[in-house]
């Protein structure tokens, strides 16, 4: 299980669910403090801006980012769950879950998906850019890019609300 939720939502999240791996995607100077019960190991923090085009002074999230976030998912054993979040939990981390169940369920319809996503988070707004990289590096034909196109913009949210997706259909 996936769940997803801001960087204030960390510590009760992971208590909450017992989770034993944490992605951090966060812009560069926003401090993440690992919870005790993480391994440093099992922690991977991503620097990156929530931007879908280049802005002076800005990191776009890459395809070295995204292959990160891939290598990190392959690896995890799925026998604990794990904790994604961004600073709102709102559009890096709805996009990572969205990429990382895609990942590990090839064969799941990435419209299904998508919908899902959307049903569990009023608030979803993945980040464009780290979609259409993932679509690229998992070979997708533009199916993932169109699935969040599909599913729009979330509610406007400082904060969205944690929220879990499984990884199976």
């Amino acid at each position: 299980m996936i769940h997803v939720c801001s960087l204030s939502k960390i510590d009760e999240t992971v208590a909450r669910t017992g989770a034993q791996r944490l992605l951090s995607l966060l812009a560069a100077g926003t401090e993440v403090v690992r919870p005790a019960s993480i391994p440093a190991e099992n922690h991977l923090h991503l620097v990156m801006h929530d931007i879908a085009v280049a802005q002076e002074g800005m990191t776009m999230p890459g395809e070295e980012h995204v292959r990160a976030l891939l290598d990190f998912a392959y690896r995890w054993d799925r026998a604990k769950p794990m904790v994604v979040h961004c600073y709102a939990g709102v559009s890096r981390s709805t996009a990572s879950a969205y990429i990382i169940a895609t990942a590990l369920s090839p064969k799941r319809d990435e419209m299904e998906l998508a919908k899902t996503l959307r049903f569990l988070s009023p608030t979803a707004t993945p980040n464009p850019r780290l979609i259409a990289v993932a679509d690229m590096l998992l070979q997708r034909d533009g199916r993932m890019i169109t699935a969040i196109e599909a599913i729009g913009r979330g509610a406007d949210a400082f904060e969205g609300i944690p929220f879990e997706l499984g990884i199976e259909a």
